[in-house]
């Protein structure tokens, strides 16, 4: 998994500098990332304090897991009813 250069508490705080009044095109330039790095940042994380962010993180992990156990069940049970529907 890719690996995150900034944290939400890093993230959250270019956010609150972008309320503040900060210009865009400044705010990108200062942290070394691009304009649409920080309008995706706001889309995502607009109006969240920190411990919400870290709880939509982990609730993100978790459904990611989720979803590659129900992947590799019905892979299973795909094999399985193709094991069972041949003639012996």
């Amino acid at each position: 998994m890719k690996r995150a250069r900034f944290t939400e508490e890093q993230i959250i705080g270019v956010l609150k500098e972008h309320e503040a009044g900060a210009k865009t095109a400044d705010l990108a330039r200062r942290h070394g990332v691009s304009e649409a790095t920080l309008y995706n940042w706001k889309a995502r994380y607009s109006g969240m304090d920190v411990s919400e962010a870290k709880r939509l993180k982990q609730l993100e992990e978790e459904n990611a897991k989720l979803k590659k156990l129900l992947a590799e069940q019905m892979l299973d049970a795909a094999a399985l009813r193709e094991l069972l529907s041949k003639k012996w």
